[in-house]
């Protein structure tokens, strides 16, 4: 499954607007750049990622999802679900990524998820529909959100990487709550996702403080 390229001249009037509606994230799109470009598949396949990405470092979820497309000749719920508890063990599902993949591939095939109807939904209501799937929590939502269906205005609050370059960006003494995330990005309308993955590049390419 192809991904969606890149729209530049979005990220780029994104950027200019988060740049001009805080004197902080001008200052860290000076110092580190824009946001390299990052995208995951939409559909069962990025959902099933997102599951993957779970409690796992980026390097060991990368490694997981490799195996996991190879394993796959077609990225359907019918064909994961062929997959046995062996099948997945090696690939390196824990029992528990196991249900909830099963899950999430019962979901798309009896109609509680579908893309048509995901990509009409309102960002509440399709996050709604999609933590209704065992093991699918808010921020598994507000990532697919952001990275598969492309949404612009979604801010993963709850993110501890998001919080912590948040704080390190705006040179406060404590981490912000996800509560406090939340206030402080409302400047950042309509262009939270931006903001997000800028903060993501800003806690990985900037020296800590």
């Amino acid at each position: 499954m192809a991904r969606p390229r890149e729209d530049r001249d979005l990220l780029q009037r994104a950027l200019s607007y988060l740049g001009k509606a805080d004197g902080d994230f001008a200052r860290a799109i000076k110092e580190v750049g824009p946001p390299p470009a990052r995208s995951r598949p939409a559909g069962f396949l990025g959902l099933l990622h997102v599951i993957v990405a779970q409690q796992v470092s980026t390097h060991a979820a990368r490694a997981i999802s490799a195996r996991l497309d190879a394993a796959l000749a077609e990225k359907t719920p019918e064909a994961f679900l062929k997959l046995t508890d062996a099948d997945l063990r090696a690939i390196g599902f824990s029992g528990q990524k196991m249900v909830y993949g099963r899950d999430l591939a019962a979901a798309f095939l009896d109609g509680r998820l579908s893309m048509p109807k995901l990509r009409r939904q309102s960002d509440e209501d399709a996050i709604a529909a999609i933590t209704s799937v065992n093991g699918l929590g808010v921020w598994s939502a507000e990532v697919f959100l952001l990275f598969g269906l492309r949404r612009t205005d979604v801010l993963p609050a709850h993110d501890l990487g998001l919080i912590v370059a948040a704080q390190r960006m705006k040179r406060l003494k404590e981490r912000p709550s996800p509560q406090e995330l939340r206030v402080l990005a409302e400047p950042w309308r309509p262009y939270r996702s931006y903001a997000a993955r800028m903060l993501w590049h800003y806690y990985h390419a900037a020296p800590p403080v």
